[in-house]
């Protein structure tokens, strides 16, 4: 692909996600930057976490997404009492019809969709937990004795309560890492929770268009992937994650003081992923220092441990991720 060509292919490609969405914004009031974060994710091939409290539209959110991209969407509500072979699916023996003899037949489970909601992650049981990490990380699922490839894209959201912990099992730090984001939502503003209450008490549902199919979403992920990372983005994404580890001589104070475990380096290759990603949405020929700070706190926030210390304090790990950007010279500039 020559450069015109790659030029004229980002270009349309981010007018086509410009369109995506302004449809979406037909069904869910505000959220803008969360709706970002989500695009980002899918052009990356990532999977991100939704945390936020009860009734912030995270379902409805991520089935129009679905809707829009006109992608199979499957939700797994997590439960204390689902089994892993509910997630990935389950070996029958069956009567063939042809010949009367018994066959096994494997019966897909929900996680053979594009979009997998996960409903309460942390609701059921490591095993059940860990059921996920292969499908997320390898895009495959191991059933029966056979590799089973998912469909692509594929695309994880999985949603967390922040308030009840009461019969919960956190999440791993292992699995944990293999989300790309963990992307938080906050209450609406007053003017945007008005309109959503006029929106949800009438009889009007805003009708949506699919407007593109897999196919062309796959085309976006091969091209965000072959959007060029100038030098200086390769030495910002791995002096910020150095930065968060509190040994590192670079580290700043907060990270010393409120820090047990800084990220690894799975955190620099999904800030680049992810500032290809915004590139492409942005329609810029090459990923950029701002995009890599626009995707810093998300990438990150679920990767940095707190000590003792930080949690008594109550720090948020985007006041520590605030701290490690500000020791990092601005965007065009040298440390």
């Amino acid at each position: 692909m020559t450069a015109v060509t790659a030029a004229r292919s980002i270009e349309e490609a981010a007018r086509r996600l410009a369109g995506v969405r302004a449809e979406i914004g037909k069904r869910i009031v505000g959220l803008h930057a969360v709706i970002e974060e989500l695009l980002i994710a899918l052009l990356a091939e990532g999977n991100v976490l939704l945390v936020g409290v009860p009734g912030l539209a995270k379902t409805l959110l991520v089935q129009t997404i679905a809707e829009v991209l006109a992608l199979r969407f499957s939700r797994i509500q997590f439960t204390p009492d689902l089994m892993p072979s509910d997630i990935t699916g389950t070996g029958l023996i069956d009567l063939a019809a042809e010949t009367g003899l018994r066959a096994f037949r494997f019966r897909e489970g929900p996680v053979f969709a594009n979009v997998i909601l996960a409903d309460e992650i942390n609701r059921t049981p490591p095993k059940t937990q860990a059921a996920l990490i292969e499908a997320m990380e390898e895009r495959q699922v191991t059933a029966a004795g056979r590799k089973r490839p998912l469909p692509r894209p594929f695309f994880v959201l999985a949603t967390q309560n922040p308030i009840e912990q009461v019969g919960t099992y956190p999440l791993p730090i292992t699995q944990l890492d293999r989300f790309l984001f963990h992307t938080l939502l906050d209450y609406p503003a007053p003017d945007e929770e008005e309109r959503i209450v006029i929106l949800t008490t009438s009889a009007y549902s805003a009708p949506l268009a699919p407007l593109v199919e897999a196919e062309e979403i796959r085309g976006w992920i091969d091209l965000a992937r072959a959007i060029p990372v100038p030098v200086p983005l390769l030495a910002f994404a791995a002096s910020l994650v150095r930065r968060t580890r509190p040994a590192e001589p670079e580290a700043p104070p907060a990270v010393r003081e409120f820090l047990s475990c800084g990220a690894g380096p799975r955190a620099a290759q999904a800030l680049l992923a992810a500032a290809r990603a915004r590139a492409l949405l942005e329609g810029a020929a090459e990923a950029r220092l701002e995009d890599a700070r626009r995707v810093a706190h998300p990438v990150l926030r679920h990767r940095l441990v707190r000590n003792y210390h930080g949690e008594a304090e109550g720090v948020s790990p985007d006041t520590i991720v605030d701290a490690v950007l500000g020791t990092i010279a601005p965007v065009g500039g040298r440390e």
